[in-house]
């Protein structure tokens, strides 16, 4: 199999689309999604406990399904596929808007205020 790191016949935005699309599946499958409800009702609303329990979970997920695409294992990979999506998305929105949607499984959503503060 041709991975996405070896390049291959579709436009690479497409295919990191298609391997983001496999990230959010694997999130919602039964046993992922019930460690990942429990880690964000232990972490709350607290960026730092978001960061310290849900953070490593979706990234595990994430580490599981991208070395199926050709991305090396571990650390080196990750880093490789979040360089690859941070590149791409400025230019492709499906992209930006999967990347975005694994994200809000480990960012708590943060409201902005539009009015000026006194």
């Amino acid at each position: 199999m041709v991975g996405l790191c070896e390049g291959g016949n579709e436009p690479l935005g497409s295919l990191k689309a298609t391997v983001l699309s496999s990230v959010l599946e694997a999130i919602d499958l039964p046993d992922n999604a019930a460690k990942l409800g429990e880690a964000k009702d232990n972490a709350g609303n607290d960026m730092l406990k978001m960061m310290q329990f849900v953070f490593p979970i979706v990234m595990q997920i994430e580490m599981d399904v991208i070395k199926n695409y050709g991305f090396p294992e571990g650390r080196e990979g990750i880093v490789h596929f979040a360089q690859a999506i941070r590149t791409l998305e400025r230019e492709d929105p499906e992209l930006a808007h999967l990347h975005a949607q694994v994200r809000a499984h480990f960012l708590p959503p943060v409201s902005i205020s539009t009015e000026p503060s006194s």
